[in-house]
């Protein structure tokens, strides 16, 4: 696909929209706890693009630094330092080509009737730099389970990056 492709998403009612322009940098999918309860699934599917990548309208409130629409509650983006993670089935045109997952985050939380998806990377937690492998979480890591982009807000709702 070329870098020009164009994708568009919006939150059910339509009051917060989007754009993102060219490939993403890295698709995956989460099972860990946060992802579960926000998305209401067993796991949420998700689309890391750079920041300058990035266009959107509507007014939006955020949580843990995750943003939703205020009006139909739906889960869009979350908008990091340098990058954003859209939420795939936020996006307009599904099935949604070119954007197939090439890791799966918190595996131990997968469910058992769901498999591992072939050829892709397996992490036993997040996905952080220096950690590459997926194989033990930091002492941060253990305290919470972070969305899968690895955005974490603290205090003061400025979203921080961590590599997803």
């Amino acid at each position: 696909m070329s870098n020009d492709i164009r994708r568009s998403g919006s939150c059910l009612c339509g009051g917060v929209q989007f754009s993102v322009t060219g490939e993403p940098l890295r698709v995956g999918l989460c099972h860990c706890k946060d992802c579960r309860k926000i998305s209401g699934s067993a796991y949420s599917a998700f689309a890391i693009w750079p920041l300058e990548a990035f266009e959107t309208t509507g007014i939006v409130n955020t949580y843990g630094g995750r943003s939703f629409c205020p009006t139909c509650g739906s889960r869009v983006t979350s908008v990091g330092e340098n990058e954003v993670e859209v939420m795939i089935g936020s996006l307009d045109v599904a099935p949604t080509e070119g954007l197939e997952p090439g890791y799966e985050l918190w595996i131990g939380r997968r469910e058992q009737w769901l498999q591992p998806l072939p050829g892709t990377r397996q992490f036993e937690h997040d996905r952080i730099d220096g950690n590459q492998t997926g194989d033990q979480p930091s002492e941060d890591d253990r305290a919470s389970e972070p969305e899968p982009g690895g955005i974490a807000a603290p205090s003061g709702n400025t979203p921080q990056r961590r590599s997803a």
